[in-house]
């Protein structure tokens, strides 16, 4: 029954396994809701006082609030409200938009306040940039316009991956927004006898389409519709303001009607030149490998639908990061489990208790899987990382070797095989008798890792599921050695049974008795170096160096270009065009992809003077020198931008960078 029970729950674990959320690090966002305002053209000292610190004040009192910052820009203010450890988001959401109705009417008139999306700071898992091939034309036959790119992004690709499962939020930057300008001639307004707020609502009016309900005839009912919205610059030209002397006066005979351009907060570029930039934002929670195959693949559909000429094409996804990450835990584990079985090969002399002592590892890991699930852990460097396969078949193999002792013993006394009844009494009292050290020794290693449990905030975000899973695992391989490891050596190991140490262990037992027997005979010796050891490290680990986490090659590099205060956006893009074609000289670089100041959404508000750059490398096959380490790139890369007046560049990596804001 226990050895079904086992199957059962591997079984269970493998489709535990098949739903794990895989990350690369631990996500350590706090729990964090943000509020943007638009405030069209307002100076900062005028969002400060008419609009930020409103909103400011009506999220005093909040339950669970940890504290509120804010950020008031040019035209642009963001309040970021911080929780309380735990706190779900949806409620904390729910507060704030009842706590923004209470605040509106201290806000200026047209102000409409909006929640950010449901995501942490973590959440850019896909970046990809939307660009036209040069040469190519559009259904006109006139070359692609930043704003055609704009229009192709804002109405057919965001649309399309907004419905991804796992996908909260896909934020634009770059481009221009299509815009229909109204230039009015003040003289002409003034002969006419005309203000401003005459033509504002002359083109209000006459943009619009009026239902005008259904006629009968002939038995059948007819829909009466006045489609009155314009579609283009004539139309608007069109538009009749007023009447005079019996005429009508239209919007062409006062102003002049075209496209033009908004006035922008942010801009992108790729490899020297602009483009439209998309990011996809994932969902609190959900698995970020999955969610960014999954853009990736709905993007693949997506450009092959595009027109010709134009192209949607990823820049950076996170699978490639949490692949290698969590191909390199594979490895680790894959290699700790098979060393640890090796050495239970060798050391327990019978090939069936070494199979059933490492039958407890797979066990284990989906067990530990299960519960992983369970408590919404995800499987990266930190909560893998950590586990040991020698601690945890620790207590099995001190099980299994008093069986075999106890079963070798038994068979030399009675000359024979032991029966199957004698086989499972055997068993329960050999277990019986080691019981005790077995179950202390797992406790104390476990032991070790609740002091993490009571870590906070971002310390406590990055280590609990490192420690939980190390106490998950150790506790599943404590009941195993409990229930499963006795009732498998009483059903399988049937055969003979040395009582007798095979040659590795008598041969480790001859080395360590000399050993042992010296160190009883020198005790004042071993005793003060012991001491003096001690002392020494303590000293040592005064001048230990620290880090916040383990640096963690994520194969491409994260660029902060910082300008003069003040910077335009024009100038920034000018400045960060010298910039990329800079780098792209670099044989080891694929791409150079910027963002500049403010996207639509502004979960990261910049001004213009600032510009993340993403450079994203080769693969070290395809380097000139496949041997050059990252670290001897990145000073030769520094050495170069830095010959680029009015910059200053700090380095660091896409998801660290990330995790250092």
């Amino acid at each position: 029954l226990v050895v079904v029970i086992s199957l059962a729950m591997l079984i269970g674990g493998y489709f535990a396994y098949r739903t794990l959320p895989v990350d690369a690090y631990p996500d350590i966002s706090p729990a964090l809701v943000q509020v943007f305002v638009e405030t069209e053209g307002l100076a900062p000292e005028e969002v400060e006082k008419y609009v930020t610190y409103p909103i400011e004040s009506a999220m005093n009192g909040l339950p669970q609030l940890d504290h509120v910052r804010s950020i008031s820009n040019f035209g642009l203010s963001v309040v970021n409200i911080y929780f309380e450890d735990g706190t779900d988001i949806y409620f904390a959401r729910q507060q704030i938009a009842e706590r923004l109705q209470q605040a509106a009417s201290q806000l200026p008139a047209g102000i409409e306040p909006s929640l950010g999306p449901v995501a942490t700071g973590l959440g850019e898992i896909f970046l990809y940039t939307v660009e036209a091939e040069p040469g190519a034309t559009d259904s006109e036959g006139l070359p692609w316009t930043a704003s055609g790119l704009r229009t192709l992004q804002d109405w057919v690709v965001r649309p399309q991956l907004r419905h991804i499962d796992g996908v909260t939020e896909v934020n634009t930057i770059g481009g221009h927004a299509r815009q229909f300008h109204i230039t009015p001639d003040p003289a002409k307004l003034v002969a006419y006898g005309l203000g401003m707020r005459d033509l504002v609502d002359a083109v209000a009016r006459n943009n619009a389409n009026v239902g005008a309900g259904y006629i009968e005839r002939s038995g059948e009912q007819y829909l009466i519709r006045v489609p009155g919205q314009v579609a283009d610059a004539k139309e608007i030209e069109q538009i009749v303001v007023a009447t005079r002397d019996g005429l009508p006066l239209r919007v062409s005979d006062v102003a002049e009607v075209g496209e033009g351009r908004e006035l922008r907060s942010g801009a992108a570029t790729k490899d020297g030149k602009e483009v439209v930039l998309g990011t996809v934002f994932m969902l609190i929670g959900e698995n970020s490998g999955a969610v960014a195959q999954r853009s990736a693949d709905k993007l693949l559909e997506i450009d092959a639908s595009l027109p010709d000429g134009v192209s949607a094409t990823a820049v950076y996804d996170r699978t490639e990061l949490v692949g290698r990450a969590i191909a390199t835990v594979r490895k680790n584990l894959l290699e700790g489990a098979l060393l640890v079985i090796v050495v239970l090969f060798a050391l327990l002399g019978n090939l069936r208790a070494a199979l059933i002592t490492a039958a407890v590892i797979p066990l284990t890991m989906l067990l530990t899987i299960t519960g992983m699930v369970e408590n919404r852990v995800s499987a990266n460097l930190m909560s893998l990382g950590a586990l040991d396969f020698g601690l945890i078949v620790d207590g099995a193999v001190i099980i299994v070797e008093n069986c075999l002792r106890r079963f070798g013993e038994a068979q030399h006394k009675l000359g024979r095989l032991l029966t199957r009844d004698e086989r499972f009494e055997l068993a329960a009292t050999a277990s019986a008798e080691v019981i005790k050290p077995s179950l202390f020794g797992l406790f104390i290693i476990a032991a070790v890792y609740l002091p993490i449990f009571a870590l906070t905030g971002v310390s406590g975000k990055m280590f609990h599921p490192m420690a939980f899973t190390v106490v998950i695992a150790l506790t599943a391989a404590m009941a195993l050695s409990l229930t499963f490891v006795p009732a498998a050596v009483a059903q399988f190991v049937t055969g003979k049974v040395a009582e007798n140490e095979n040659k590795v262990m008598r041969s480790i037992k001859g080395v360590y008795a000399t050993l042992l027997q010296q160190a009883l005979s020198f005790r004042v010796v071993v005793v003060a170096s012991a001491a003096v050891l001690t002392v020494a490290a303590g000293l040592l680990a005064t001048r230990l160096g620290t880090e916040f986490i383990p640096n963690l090659d994520e194969g491409d590099i994260a660029l902060h270009a910082l300008r003069i205060p003040g910077t335009s956006l024009t100038q920034a893009i000018h400045m960060q065009e010298q910039l990329e074609a800079r780098i792209k000289q670099f044989p080891e670089v694929d791409m150079v992809v910027g963002k500049i100041g403010t996207a639509e959404v502004a979960t990261d508000p910049m001004p213009p003077s600032v510009a993340d750059t993403f450079i994203m490398l080769k693969d070290r096959a395809d380097w000139p020198n496949p041997r050059k380490s990252k670290a001897d790139f990145v000073s030769e890369l520094d050495a170069t931008v830095n010959t680029i007046p009015g910059n200053k560049y700090e380095f660091t990596q896409p998801v660290q960078m990330r995790m250092n804001e």
